[in-house]
């Protein structure tokens, strides 16, 4: 309560105690004066209005989704996973994307500064896209498919809950929220049963490859003694100042969370799928074969790329890349001088003995050796760098054969959890030392752990813009960010050059092979057997990008299209600006406003480019970029 409502209740109450008080006669109390009304309060402006649909938005969005908080280091809901899997969840969340865009769209527009109308077409943007995501013809067909081999809780689990994952582990409330998320966890499991039931009824299912490869996460996990499951893991590392009686209190209960409720619960899960649903599941790979494939691909192609594109034409310009990078490949084959053709360079490059690392500790120590060199050219290329460290991992045993080469976990903002690049020791022949440099580039540093570090520690964006994205800018950036190694002089050696073209050719491949199999048709092996003859891929890596493909359409289309998006940009300004073209200013500019949609991102830089064309201080001198022209080198990272 207020000072000033206190004194009008203090004084409603004086005058009440007098009217019943018995007195002699008194005088007739003076004229009542009224008094000035009180002055109206201000009118928030358009900007401070937006900020509040901002704030509000985000802060229900935790509620909703208590997982995204713990990775910011926010643990007002650490108690709980979060229920994304049921009816009331989608409804809460489709309630909340038609609330927030009615909220949005009162706010006049006109009366914002560019940085605010950036900001609220973003918002607009990416609301839209997640609303018509959650509308009924496309859920019915996304709902009943809860996970698969390569994006699922099944998988993300385990790690998460494991003690050296996002979720904390410090205090005795941090452990017992663990407990606490072991029960939701296991009710989501059984939820998904239910969801799959579901889509067997109304004809909508997986495939048998994906479905297959559940089943064999899901052994590999049950094969474990509890005690050497993930999950046991924090109660082998508890704290210093936890005292006798609560680590043997926490052991046991942590044991029998394992043996009495999660292991069952996968155990039901693994059963169902083998004994119920994989009879059940559909043949064919791609989407083309699902009841309400073709509508739902072409819907998935545009949310990822944030461009309205047509599946034939991302085929088209594949294959346009593809024929492009094979001729880069054919200056290395030369310039090594390698006697025999592409194909045979190809089987040279995936089987000679001095690419492949002897150890894991080799491999390791590899990408370590790329962080040094990249790190002592970064000044040169960037004016902002994260305050969060970067730490380099291998990817668990338990979960390493269904991975791809590499990924990138992010920090928390203040930086007291680093980001972490995970790289693929398993099948350590078909590992190549050729590909450290550009897999690093990409997932670590300057790409993945610059662009959402950098993002999430800029405390004056809104946190949409913080720690949300769209796959299309985020991945485009970190392919964006291999091709810095050639002026940064991360190259010069030609099987790190193979390396990079590999990789570049891995991301035109992929325009030509997801389109493939969900709008053509084409066949596992068939799309195995393109990555092969266009690459150096191992079959391992082959086998794996397919078969990820296959469980996650159209998501690796975007770091092609994104990555291409950011280049032409820089075309542009280039040419726009002549002298005046600063490279660390242009990364700025990308990178200063978190993940933008593609079409808002041009009109960002362009924007920018007639803002330096009138006036500004002069740059300084820079090195020289590599033209787009020339073979633009891509990456490796793949979880974004």
């Amino acid at each position: 309560m207020s000072k000033l409502a206190g004194l009008l209740v203090l004084s409603s109450s004086m005058m009440a105690l007098s009217a019943c008080a018995t007195a002699p006669a008194a005088p007739p109390p003076p004229p009542v004066v009224a008094e000035a009304p009180a002055p109206a309060a201000p009118v928030a402006s358009a900007h401070d209005r937006l900020f509040k649909v901002f704030k509000d938005s985000d802060e229900a969005s935790l509620k909703r989704n208590p997982l995204n908080a713990i990775f910011r280091g926010d643990m007002r809901y650490a108690e709980h996973l979060g229920d994304n899997i049921s009816d009331a969840y989608y409804a809460g969340e489709r309630a909340a994307a038609e609330h927030d865009l009615a909220a949005l769209h009162a706010i006049p527009r006109d009366q914002l500064n560019e940085t605010d109308q950036l900001a609220y077409d973003t918002f607009e943007f990416t609301t839209k896209d997640t609303l018509r995501g959650l509308q009924p013809d496309l859920l019915q067909l996304t709902e009943v498919r809860p996970m698969n081999h390569f994006f699922g809780f099944h998988t993300f689990y385990p790690t998460f809950a494991s003690g050296k994952g996002a979720a904390p582990f410090k205090t005795i409330e941090d452990y017992d929220n663990n407990l606490k998320r072991h029960h939701e966890f296991v009710t989501y499991l059984d939820r998904a049963i239910g969801r799959f039931r579901q889509g067997e009824q109304s004809g909508v299912v997986d495939t048998k490859l994906t479905v297959r490869n559940m089943i064999e996460q899901l052994d590999n996990q049950l094969k474990m003694k509890p005690e050497d499951s993930p999950y046991f893991g924090p109660a082998k590392q508890f704290p210093a100042s936890f005292s006798d009686a609560d680590k043997a209190r926490l052991t046991q209960e942590y044991r029998a969370s394992i043996t009495d409720e999660i292991y069952p619960a996968l155990t039901r899960l693994r059963d169902f799928l083998k004994n119920e649903y994989l009879p059940r599941a559909r043949d064919g790979a791609g989407l083309m074969y699902m009841k309400g494939g073709p509508e739902l691909y072409r819907y998935l192609i545009q949310s990822t790329t944030t461009e309205a594109l047509d599946p034939e034409a991302v085929h088209q310009l594949g294959l346009s890349e593809v024929a492009r990078i094979t001729k880069g490949f054919e200056k290395i084959r030369q310039e090594v001088g390698f006697k025999g053709n592409l194909q045979q360079f190809f089987d040279y490059m995936r089987t000679a003995k001095q690419f492949q690392p002897k150890t894991r500790d080799e491999l390791r120590d590899g990408f370590r050796t790329v962080q040094t060199k990249v790190e002592a050219r970064v000044p040169e290329f960037f004016s902002r760098t994260p305050k969060a460290p970067l730490e380099i991992r291998a990817y668990e045993p338990f979960r390493e054969k269904f991975e791809a080469g590499g990924s990138y976990e992010p920090g928390t903002p203040d930086a007291k959890r680093p980001g972490t690049f995970y790289y693929n020791a398993y099948d350590l022949p078909s590992r190549s030392k050729w590909e450290e440099t550009t897999l690093f580039m990409h997932e670590g540093e300057p790409g993945h752990h610059f662009q959402i570090s950098l993002a999430q520690e800029n405390e004056a964006l809104p946190s949409f813009m913080r720690f949300g994205g769209n796959t299309a800018y985020v991945e485009g950036w970190a392919l964006y960010a291999e091709s810095l190694g050639y002026p940064m002089g991360m190259y010069t050696d030609p099987y790190q050059r193979f390396g990079n073209l590999n990789d570049e050719m891995l991301r035109a491949m992929r325009l030509v092979v997801d389109t493939g199999i969900h709008a053509k048709g084409w066949t596992r092996e068939q799309a195995i057997a393109y990555m092969l003859g266009h690459s150096g891929m191992s079959k391992t890596d082959a086998t794996a990008e397919v078969e990820r493909y296959i469980a996650i359409p159209s998501q690796a289309l975007a770091y092609k299209i994104g990555q291409l998006t950011i280049l032409r940009l820089r075309d542009k300004a280039q040419a726009a600006l002549g002298p005046k073209f600063d490279i660390r200013e242009f990364h700025a500019q990308v990178l200063d406003t978190g993940a933008l949609p593609l079409p808002i991102l041009e009109q960002k830089i362009d924007r920018w480019i007639a803002a330096r064309q009138n006036g500004g201080p002069a740059p300084q001198p820079q090195p020289v970029l590599t033209p787009t022209s020339q073979p633009t080198p891509t990456g490796k990272g793949e979880r974004g």
